[in-house]
């Protein structure tokens, strides 16, 4: 899952940006409106953080404009704790959900979740597909109870196609949700990825739509 973090300040920014990354996730971040509003405008995110207070273009600005442009990913505001009516604003603005300055870390990790699972149609943080379980609070892994162990970017690939199952997720999509801007993106890896999850999870797991992409496709019930 691929997150933007917008916020101006230097140390918050990078506290987010580690969290984010040491949770599993892939992460891109701006600190000011304007480049927030270019990244968010530009590149696929399964979820934004997104401050008020920005300079160059204030959140608020960015997120109408998001909203206007079509742009429907979840968004999670942070607002100053005394200002009720940044929160109105920006839930009326198109935000999912807020946070109030100063907050715990953890308490943004959990709101990203809850907002990622529901954009998914997910009603907890645990998917199941057959045997497969992902538990994507703790990124684990498992087939009939017993732990799988994945890479990195294994888990990912695996995450983001359970979150989506059913449905055909090409190659480029599943490049764009993984890597960050600035990554050397190669198409190949994912099929790379792909064959491992293949031979660690399930054989069956996962089925290639030639010429179009992935797809796990949830069993019927007998």
């Amino acid at each position: 899952m691929r997150i933007l973090v917008v916020e101006d300040d230097p140390d918050l920014n990078r506290q987010l940006g580690e969290a984010f990354r040491n949770a599993g996730y892939t992460v891109d971040t701006a600190r000011d409106g304007e480049e927030g509003h270019y990244l968010g405008d530009t590149e696929p995110y399964d979820a934004v953080v997104l401050d008020i207070g920005l300079p160059r273009m204030d959140g608020i600005s960015v997120l109408e404009a998001w909203r206007r442009e079509g742009r429907n990913m979840p968004v999670l505001i942070l607002t100053a704790r005394d200002r009720w009516s940044d929160k109105v604003q920006g839930i009326d603005a198109g935000a999912d959900d807020y946070v109030a300055k100063p907050f715990h870390i953890e308490e943004v990790l959990a709101r990203i979740r809850a907002l990622v699972r529901r954009a998914a149609g997910h009603a907890t943080n645990e998917i199941e597909c057959g045997p497969v379980r992902i538990d994507t609070k703790a990124s684990r892994v498992t087939v009939d109870g017993n732990p799988v162990k994945l890479t990195s970017h294994e888990y990912k690939v695996l995450e983001y196609l359970m979150h989506h199952r059913d449905r055909v997720v090409s190659r480029t999509e599943l490049i764009e949700h993984l890597y960050d801007q600035d990554f050397d993106r190669d198409s190949n890896t994912i099929e790379v990825f792909v064959g491992r999850l293949r031979k660690k999870v399930a054989p069956d797991l996962i089925d290639t739509v030639r010429g179009l992409g992935y797809r796990i496709v949830t069993p019927k019930s007998s």
